[in-house]
């Protein structure tokens, strides 16, 4: 296969996978996992796909990257760098977190956190890193699951350019299906590198939200409880 040929076959992969989801009627945003969409092999063919088109935007940032040591290898690094770390929530299925049952009929207050996240916002795909605390509460029938997956679940959603508001309400769904809970809250705390490296330059400002779901909606008593004890 000639190189001309080749790279033609590579610049078609974002093309098959966008006809699938559309023919799926699949949304693709920023922030949506395509997973299911991707057949074997095509991740490393959209990889060096990603690859050849950064190496254009930096010719046309007028970068000689042929004669630059330290550009030489940056479309490279950075399409590596999308496809497989930062966004690679998209792109990845979901890893598997096995759920126990609540064999001793737990229903007390259960608080996971401080977990720091990383993520890029979606506007500038400038960094975000905070952390995010998780407050459950179980019932009988509900599901269980290891410290470290609440970790491995909230990575998987944020590894994926991202605005706070959504992220937060997308760990909430996702906990909520896997732990059939009572009640469920989330609060994320993130600094934002669009407002500390660009436009108005603020290095003080974090944003702060949160989700509250089932009894933490509708018992104050329990959502003053997990807000008190979050920061403990």
């Amino acid at each position: 296969m000639s190189k001309t040929d080749k790279q033609n076959q590579q610049e078609a992969v974002s093309q098959k996978i966008r006809y699938r989801l559309q023919q799926a009627g699949a949304r693709f945003h920023a922030n949506d996992n395509i997973a299911d969409f991707i057949e074997e092999g095509e991740l490393d063919a959209l990889q060096e796909e990603v690859q050849a088109k950064l190496r254009t935007v930096l010719e046309s940032l007028v970068i000689d990257t042929e004669n630059d040591h330290n550009t030489h290898d940056t479309a490279k690094r950075v399409a590596k760098m999308f496809v497989r770390e930062v966004f690679r929530g998209r792109y990845v299925q979901m890893p598997p977190s096995t759920e126990f049952p609540n064999v001793e009929r737990l229903n007390e207050l259960m608080i996971v956190g401080p977990i720091t996240v990383r993520s890029a916002c979606s506007h500038h795909l400038c960094p975000i890193i905070g952390r995010v605390w998780v407050g459950v509460m179980p019932n009988e029938n509900s599901n269980l699951i290891g410290l470290s997956k609440y970790a491995r679940l909230i990575d998987w959603i944020m590894s994926r350019p991202q605005i706070q508001e959504e992220a937060v309400s997308q760990i909430a769904d996702l906990l909520m299906r896997k732990l059939q809970p009572d009640g469920l809250a989330i609060v994320m705390e993130a600094d934002h590198f669009c407002m500390h490296w660009r436009g108005v330059k603020d290095s003080n400002s974090k944003m702060t939200n949160s989700v509250m779901r089932g009894s933490f909606l509708t018992d104050a008593n329990l959502r003053r409880e997990f807000l008190s004890l979050m920061h403990k």
